[in-house]
């Protein structure tokens, strides 16, 4: 079963006048949406008590939980003290996604920086190998799923099939679909279900049906220009893509069941409903 959600709560929650992410597991639940994803991007700003609060709500209430890691995490800079924090930035949102009871931790894989692409691609793939196969030997990945990026702008490493390529060397990777990134990167290129299908069936091809299923989704559509991303719009949007019904007849086309996590500008929760709702439409018919 397809599970939907937000990233955040946008502006609906703090104009009702809610302020705290114990209070979010009810407000969700209340609107029909089972999965969230809580957003560490500019730095792991939370105790691990109140983590531990709130992925006991999450779970009362049947809402799944992934986590966004910081966002300037960067496997292919060149200095090896910047790697370290890398790997520590991964290291401690594994420790907040065992706090959270969460399974799913989203991270930017890379950018180029001065590199060519296929330096800091090249670095990128042996920094994987040698990270995620070392921890998943520790045993500090059982149970847990780390989810690298697709990303939406020409100087960062995240294109569908770089992405579904860096997951190759783990059984613990699986990709996180941002479909407006790529359709950014492409400048307009997801448009029919067939645009889809290509991604979905590279994945396939790659990690198999199961890894495929755990596969995360972010969904909403971007304004783009020659280099990619500009920003996040809402779902209204009639201007720029893509729009999520081609995506959703390939879901049930495929018997998938990914974890869908709306990140529109400012109405994530209303807009994950939405999809929530092209998609049961569509499976009914």
């Amino acid at each position: 079963m397809v599970l939907f959600g937000p990233s955040g709560c946008g502006d609906e929650f703090y104009n009702e006048g809610h302020k705290s992410i114990l209070e979010v597991p009810k407000w969700l639940s209340e609107r029909g949406l089972d999965a969230y994803e809580y957003s560490f991007g500019h730095g792991y700003q939370m105790s691990s008590d109140l983590a531990r609060q709130a992925g006991e709500l999450f779970e009362n209430y049947n809402i799944k939980v992934s986590l966004h890691a910081p966002f300037y995490i960067n496997f292919a800079n060149p200095s090896e003290e910047m790697y370290s924090k890398t790997k520590g930035y991964i290291l401690t949102g594994i420790k907040f996604l065992r706090a959270f009871g969460a399974d799913k931790l989203v991270f930017h894989p890379a950018s180029c920086g001065k590199m060519s692409r296929d330096e800091a691609l090249a670095l990128t793939h042996k920094r994987f190998d040698e990270f995620f196969n070392q921890i998943e030997s520790e045993n500090l990945l059982d149970g847990l799923l780390m989810c690298p990026e697709t990303m939406g702008k020409t100087m960062q490493i995240g294109t569908y099939k770089e992405v579904i390529d860096l997951c190759c060397v783990n059984s613990h990777l699986v990709p996180t679909f941002d479909f407006g990134h790529i359709n950014s990167i492409e400048q307009g290129g997801l448009k029919t279900k067939d645009d889809f299908k290509r991604i979905i069936d590279y994945c396939i091809e790659k990690l198999g049906f199961d890894r495929t299923n755990q596969s995360h989704i972010h969904f909403s559509k971007i304004e783009y220009g020659a280099k990619g991303e500009l920003r996040h719009l809402n779902y209204d949007d009639q201007i720029y893509g893509p729009n999520f019904e081609p995506l959703a007849e390939l879901l049930i086309d495929y018997n998938l069941s990914p974890r869908v996590i709306c990140e529109s500008m400012s109405q994530m929760p209303h807009d994950a409903l939405i999809m929530k709702n092209i998609y049961k439409n569509l499976l009914d018919k």
